[in-house]
């Protein structure tokens, strides 16, 4: 009997997720397929993806010159932010890899799952931004598997028995995030405070981009999950914990009603949840390393210094609020962190201007997709705004 083919769509195809899952997809054989990939300004390194896979279409979103692009004759070239919706769309497409950063791959999210398509989310700030939004158009058909290492293993501890998520969920005490702590896990807050850029970037486990890594270093990072996994799992935040785990090798745990923990263990590699996602409910062989248990391994669990990183606490405030705050509070993460790289403001200013942004919009509980945007663009200048006034 053929296997019928498998067409995914790569949002985000020159990121890291975006190439670890370019070697899962490859790694699986003539049954999957990459239709379509997408990249923002890295145009060299989206034509040579292009040569390598030679998609249907290929998106640049970017300021690039797309004459620039060199691809193969069969690769239908689109360019802008709209174009991403177009891709995510596509009727050939079975699934939607969402690997772009920050809130720019919300609305390829929303349309994916509009269309019915299954959505390997790697893009968190979908849900922190538009988690209401997101939550509805599940009820369109489409499927949301999560790609996070933390939330794939928490979505593998609740289907593990072979139920549904919803049956997973009926027991469950405490969903567990765990943490590496980034790179200033040992830090005091004096010493954060004149924290240099590249000492920001040094994060101990995970190869990551720039943006991912300072947010690792806040911790915010793991606060975007804590909001990402209120909306993902459908569970209020007080039933949602972080702890420190420094090997990075317990990617999450579930706490059920009877004191029963279950936790997925691994090697800190992507490659690994990418392809859960991509071909949940099968578990097949995979690329990604094993545990080596000829080895002794230290697996350590800290409890959370909420004084040093109080994004945590901004962010489980966001989860239980919902609205109009994870949109807020994203966009000034994201504006801050730019500032941060670009030398303007300390480590240390990040979450306060988070913080000040939250403080200062007004809260909406059921916002449009409209108003969310408003809001992304206000927090923003705000925090734009309140860094000149920083410096003046």
């Amino acid at each position: 009997m053929a296997v019928s083919t498998r067409n995914v769509a790569i949002l985000g195809a020159t990121g890291s997720i975006g190439r670890a899952t370019l070697d899962v997809v490859a790694s699986l054989g003539d049954s999957w397929n990459v239709w379509g990939v997408s990249g923002h300004s890295r145009s060299e390194e989206l034509s040579q993806i292009a040569r390598q896979t030679t998609p249907e279409m290929a998106v640049l979103t970017g300021d690039a010159d797309p004459q620039s692009l060199d691809l193969p004759g069969k690769t239908r070239l689109l360019t802008g932010a709209d174009a991403l919706v177009e891709l995510a769309t596509a009727p050939e497409v079975d699934v939607v890899m969402a690997a772009i950063v920050g809130r720019a791959g919300l609305e390829s999210t929303l349309a994916a799952l509009q269309a019915g398509k299954r959505v390997a989310l790697a893009n968190k700030e979908a849900l922190v931004v538009g988690g209401p939004l997101v939550h509805a158009m599940r009820q369109n058909g489409g499927e949301l598997l999560p790609v996070d290492s933390e939330h794939s293993a928490i979505f593998q501890c609740l289907t593990s028995g072979g139920g549904s998520l919803a049956e997973g969920k009926k027991s469950v005490r405490k969903l567990i995030l765990t943490s590496s702590g980034g790179p200033f896990r040992t830090w005091t807050t004096a010493q954060m405070r004149d924290a240099s850029i590249e000492d920001a970037l040094k994060h101990p486990t995970w190869n990551m981009g720039r943006k991912i890594s300072i947010d690792s270093a806040t911790m915010m990072n793991k606060g975007l999950e804590v909001i990402e996994a209120r909306w993902l799992f459908d569970i209020p935040a007080d039933r949602i914990e972080v702890v420190v785990h420094p090997q990075s090798i317990i990617h999450s745990m579930v706490e059920f009603e009877d004191g029963s923990i279950l936790a997925q263990l691994s090697p800190p590699d992507m490659r690994l949840p990418i392809q859960y996602a991509l071909t949940y409910p099968e578990r097949l062989p995979c690329i990604a390393p094993p545990l080596d248990r000829s080895r002794a391994w230290d697996l350590s669990l800290e409890p959370v210094d909420h004084d040093r990183f109080p994004a945590l606490n901004l962010a489980f405030e966001v989860a239980r609020v919902g609205g109009t705050a994870g949109a807020v509070v994203n966009a000034a993460n994201e504006q801050a962190v730019a500032l941060f790289l670009d030398g303007q403001i300390r480590f240390t200013d990040i979450v306060p201007a988070c913080r000040m942004a939250l403080e200062n919009h007004q809260h909406e509980s059921e916002p449009s997709l409209q108003r969310l945007l408003q809001l992304d663009r206000w927090a923003r200048a705000e925090v734009q705004r309140w860094s000149c006034g920083m410096q003046a």
